[in-house]
């Protein structure tokens, strides 16, 4: 139905803002801390918006908020949801006391901005926000039942269809596609750059065959994501584990671009403490979804 796409499509935009607001978040927060925050968010808002969402419209076999509060799997859920906030809060102490070491200076050991008050305010509005691709799997579930159906109708036996998320994703990525692209050319009749993609002065062929090689690495977290969830048949669990390993990849880039240091051992050890804990918070949460 066109209320399907519609909503799907919406989300879609909604987390193409948020992917722009990671970029921003990263640039003046670093990799590692940057990352942390915005995807402990993520994973927050993405597993406990659904359940509030299906409190208000019941929807068979979908969990609400009183299922949360009321059983033993969705008080672990939340004690989970808690833990993650408590990650965020240190992980966030980190920054400031990263800041204060390096004296109020825009520039950390690894040549990157570091704004922290600008930093944390993007950080927030990417973490609420990049979690609406969840909430476009969600709204675009019954596009991957029919796929999964029409899958059964011509494969009778082979069980379910691996693939049938890649149908939800087309729409949630037309609406990211459209959120990056208004904004890109604002930035271009801004700043007078639309020449920049003629441009014969710059490695015009590099640039489009790194930006391509991106865009499809990029596009395959959601690929095998999306095999996965159907494998593991619970989008909470799928999201949580998801977001778990990009914490850490993350964190791993930012202790490989030196981002934390000149910094002293406390400082180390409180964001150590901080992304363990939101880790800890998100495994936590998937156990219980799952």
């Amino acid at each position: 139905p066109s209320a399907v796409i519609g909503t799907t499509f919406f989300m879609g935009l909604l987390w193409g803002i948020g992917g722009l607001t990671y970029g921003l978040g990263v640039r003046y927060l670093g990799v590692s801390l940057g990352s942390s925050i915005i995807l402990g968010l993520c994973s927050l808002f993405g597993a406990i918006i659904p359940s509030i969402y299906y409190q208000f419209n019941p929807t068979e076999g979908k969990d609400t908020f009183h299922d949360l509060i009321t059983t033993p799997w969705g008080q672990l859920v939340l004690l989970g949801l808690f833990i993650c906030i408590v990650g965020i809060v240190i992980s966030g102490k980190a920054g400031g006391m990263k800041d204060k070491e390096l004296g109020g200076a825009e520039v950390d050991a690894s040549g990157s901005e570091f704004k922290l008050a600008k930093g944390l305010f993007l950080a927030v509005v990417s973490g609420v926000l990049s979690a609406c691709f969840s909430f476009g799997i969600e709204a675009g579930a019954s596009m991957g039942e029919a796929a999964n159906n029409a899958w059964k109708a011509v494969n009778p036996g082979q069980g379910e269809f691996l693939f049938r998320n890649n149908v939800i994703f087309v729409v949630i990525l037309w609406g990211g596609l459209a959120t990056n692209f208004i904004w890109c050319m604002i930035l271009n009749a801004r700043n007078k750059t639309f020449g920049d993609y003629t441009n014969k002065k710059s490695p015009l062929l590099t640039n489009y065959i790194f930006s391509a090689l991106a865009g499809t690495t990029w596009f395959l977290q959601f690929f095998f994501y999306g095999m996965g969830e159907s494998k593991l048949g619970n989008g909470a669990s799928s999201w949580i584990l998801h977001m778990a390993f990009i914490i850490l990849t993350a964190n791993m880039w930012g202790l490989v671009l030196k981002e934390w240091k000149g910094v002293n051992k406390k400082t180390i050890t409180t964001i150590i403490v901080g992304i363990l804990t939101i880790i800890v918070s998100v495994l936590l949460v998937g156990y219980g979804n799952a």
